[in-house]
Order: C-alpha cells, then sequence, then structure tokens
C-alpha cells in the first residue's frame, strides 16, 4: 500500500527538521522551500536539499521575490542582522523588538497557502511546520491560535481534508532538541542562523536559542559557531 501524501514547508531549520522527521516514515513527502530574498537562503537551500536526501524527500523551491520587495525586514535588506545576548532571550521587551527587526509580512500566511495549494494538487492529506511555544511568544504566526485558525479557513477554503500539522507547537527549544534526538532526526543537518554564513553567527537570536537549547537539553551540540 502506498503512504499518504504530506507536504513539509521546510526551511532547513531545527524545529521544521525535527517536525518533519517526525512524519518521514509515515508519509510520502514534498519539502518546499521557499526563497523570499532572505540573507539566508543560500545556506537554507543547501542544508534543505540534505535534510530532503537523508529523509527521502522530494524537493521543490518557490521564489517569492515580491515578498522581499515589501518586506522591511533586516532578514531581506541586507542591514545587520540584530544581536541578542543570553540574558535577554526571555526578556519580553528586548525579545520582540529583535521579533519586529526580522518580521516578514505575512511570511507564513503566504508560506500556508501556497503550501495549501501544492497539497490539494497532490492530494496531500498534511502540511508539516515546525511551529513552536518558544517562538510564539514573540511571533504571532506560530502560535497555538494561529494554528487553530488556518485550520479553520482550510475547512472554508478548500474541498479536500487537509490539516496543518505542528507537533511542536506546545515545546520549547529544548524539548525540540530532545524530541530531535528522540525520533532520529538528522538535527546536524539543520541550519538556524539568520546571516546566512556558512559557519553559525552564534549572535543572533536564532543561533542563541539553539546553542542554549542543547546546553539546557544536555546533549552533544553538532552546531560549529562563530563566537
Amino acid at each position: 500500500m502506498s503512504k499518504p501524501k504530506g507536504i513539509s514547508v521546510l526551511s532547513g531549520g531545527l524545529d521544521c527538521t525535527v517536525a518533519t522527521s517526525i512524519y518521514a516514515e509515515k508519509y510520502d513527502l514534498t519539502a518546499i522551500t521557499f526563497n523570499y530574498g532572505q540573507q539566508s537562503f543560500d545556506e537554507e537551500l543547501y542544508h534543505a536539499k540534505k535534510i530532503c536526501e537523508k529523509l527521502g524527500m522530494k524537493h521543490e523551491v518557490i521564489d517569492l521575490p515580491w515578498l522581499k520587495k515589501i518586506s522591511n525586514s533586516s532578514l531581506t535588506n541586507d542591514e545587520d542582522i540584530p544581536e541578542i545576548s543570553d540574558d535577554d532571550l526571555d526578556n519580553y521587551d528586548v525579545a520582540i523588538n529583535t521579533a519586529k527587526s526580522v518580521w516578514v509580512p505575512a511570511r507564513n500566511t503566504v508560506f500556508c497557502s501556497i503550501a495549501l495549494a501544492y497539497a490539494e494538487s497532490i492530494k496531500a492529506e498534511i502540511i508539516i511546520v515546525g511551529w513552536d511555544y518558544e517562538e510564539a511568544i514573540t511571533f504571532p504566526d506560530n502560535s497555538k491560535e494561529y494554528l487553530e485558525a488556518f485550520n479553520e479557513t482550510i475547512k472554508y477554503g478548500s474541498f479536500d481534508n487537509i490539516e496543518i500539522k505542528a507537533p511542536l507547537i506546545d515545546m520549547n527549544k529544548k524539548e525540540i532538541v530532545e524530541k530531535g534526538f528522540e525520533v532520529n532526526a538528522p538535527v546536524e543537518l539543520s541550519y538556524s542562523c539568520y546571516t546566512g554564513e556558512h559557519v553559525h553567527c552564534g549572535c543572533c537570536e536564532s543561533c542563541k536559542r539553539r546553542r542554549r537549547a542543547f546546553v539546557e537539553a544536555g546533549l552533544e551540540d553538532p552546531t560549529d559557531y562563530l563566537k
């Protein structure tokens, strides 16, 4: 019997790598990587391809040049990516400012809408995303409320029975790392840095949260950091 089909929204990051790995054996997956002009696209693409090879997934790249054009995000306008101290990772006032700096307008709404169209076209049953509790604190489109709302929208906006799956939605980064080791996710192939450097910078918020997660989990971090 053939496996049911699924779509993975795969940036190559830690969260989506773990989330996708949870479903990799049960579903015939096609991963989508979006190019919206982000500084880190080349590295994201490289790592996403490696993850797809490891998990035996098909891979598609979708270009969204207009999203860069309308975005004021430091991820897309070649400005310096904001750095954050370890002590401020849980300081909401500091973290929300960092989040707003890297915010790309309606990014997850755009990604999930396109993934839904792709899912309908190939008769996929699920769309996998790496949204989690820790990032939902400062990114509203990572929250459980957003997930529930989008799934409700799908009920009214599609003939097909398709569901967005966010298996990490109640987890912090430490728990995500632990889950990654539990499901044998290729976390060593994932890439989290905002800057697009070949080696993780170690200073941006995404790098800081990644490194802290491995430390708190007491598990070996396979990541190289510049600082």
